[in-house]
């Protein structure tokens, strides 16, 4: 496993998953409860920059097959370069399938100038906050965008409804837990926040027999 100095510890294989689902295990009865239901937990690493970004705004809040379609018909238009959507017109992007306010983040972001080689050195928390700036970018993106395509160990996504139902679910809670709550009961699965995060997508599948994240 790599580790840089700003970075902290990288996931790169499906061996450093399995080495932080065992602490995690020793760490916490419930995970461990989690993990022996999931079983192997997928790396679910991406590429980092620019492309992988439109594909997270092209994911927000549609299903998992009509964001593949759309993302095929954008590849298929060439905008996955920044250039190309800088020079592309709103009426090119909303023949790619995108939504107005989906061709607005596209064009703020490739208007942004984020330095993309810059971002894999820097820490996660300098990460989100760069990120969080553009508009169509909110926490969780920005998080799951350090969590797998930076392929940060410690990163939680606490605004996400399947981590929030899969703790209620575990730890037996009374209703799911605001963001906030969550991202506090994440502290203590430090340093490996980010397969804490597989296990709970992993076991939200297990309950709910459903998908939590594309």
């Amino acid at each position: 496993m790599g580790r840089g100095p700003m970075t902290g510890r990288i996931i790169e294989t499906l061996e450093d998953v399995e080495e932080g689902a065992a602490a995690l295990a020793q760490m916490c009865p419930r995970l461990a409860h989690a993990y022996r239901l999931t079983g192997p937990l997928p790396l679910r690493r991406k590429p980092d920059g620019f492309a992988q970004l439109l594909n997270a705004i092209v994911g927000q809040q549609v299903s998992i097959a009509s964001a593949s379609a759309i993302w095929a018909r954008v590849e298929q238009a060439g905008l996955t370069d920044i250039t190309r959507v800088q020079q592309a017109s709103d009426d090119d992007l909303r023949a790619a399938g995108l939504s107005r306010p989906k061709v607005k983040y596209f064009k703020a972001l490739a208007d942004a100038g984020v330095d993309f080689d810059a971002l894999r050195r820097a820490p996660s928390d300098e990460v989100v906050t760069t990120l969080v700036k553009i508009p169509g970018i909110g926490f969780w993106t920005a998080e799951v965008y350090v969590m797998f395509s930076l392929g940060r160990a410690d990163v939680f996504a606490p605004g996400d409804l399947a981590l929030q139902e899969a703790a209620k679910v575990l730890y037996d809670l009374p209703e799911r837990p605001k963001e906030r709550d969550l991202r506090q009961m994440a502290e203590a699965w430090s340093p490996w926040r980010s397969v804490a995060a597989r296990i709970l997508w992993a076991y939200y599948r297990v309950i709910k027999n459903r998908e939590g994240i594309r």
